[in-house]
């Protein structure tokens, strides 16, 4: 039979609390058996990437998606489905604001933006482009997607990634 040693750390004063929650289903936490750390949600750092068969290959870091949402950009603006977006704001023609629901924690991050002008996820007419963010703000990003000739348009369906 395996052991559990609790080790605490001797610089350390504080107190570490485990709380079992008011359940009355039996829960199981299975550990790894490797050395490594427990990264949780109150975590900002960097986490290596698991290969799909579940072990871990490589030093090359993942970074998590801080927020998604797939959205409907015409007529009343209507989220689809969406991961840390509490809204989207509808500014005018081809404008548009996604608000986080938890703010980032900074302005620095990543996004990834695409469209498409038909509910059936494939362009019509001119191929649209997108144009640079406008507003990167720790609790809302601001873009326009622009058609080639035509300038800002409103896109039937949209999808906006936040990474960092």
């Amino acid at each position: 039979m395996s052991k559990i040693r609790l080790t605490p750390n001797a610089s350390g004063t504080g107190t570490v609390t485990l709380t079992v929650p008011s359940t009355s289903t039996d829960r199981t936490i299975t550990l790894p058996d490797s050395t490594g750390n427990v990264v949780t949600t109150g975590d900002s750092g960097t986490i290596t990437a698991p290969m799909l068969d579940g072990g871990q290959s490589g030093s090359a870091p993942a970074f998590t998606v801080r927020a998604w949402v797939n959205f409907k950009g015409t007529g009343t603006v209507t989220i689809r489905d969406s991961g840390n977006v509490s809204s989207i704001t509808d500014n005018g023609t081809g404008n548009y604001t996604v608000n986080f629901t938890t703010s980032m924690p900074n302005t620095d991050y990543a996004t990834a933006i695409a469209w498409s002008e038909d509910n059936n996820h494939s362009p019509t007419g001119s191929l649209p482009t997108a144009r640079a963010v406008n507003t990167y703000a720790t609790g809302s990003v601001r873009f326009h997607p622009v058609q080639y000739g035509s300038g800002f348009f409103d896109c039937q369906l949209l999808t906006l990634i936040v990474v960092g």
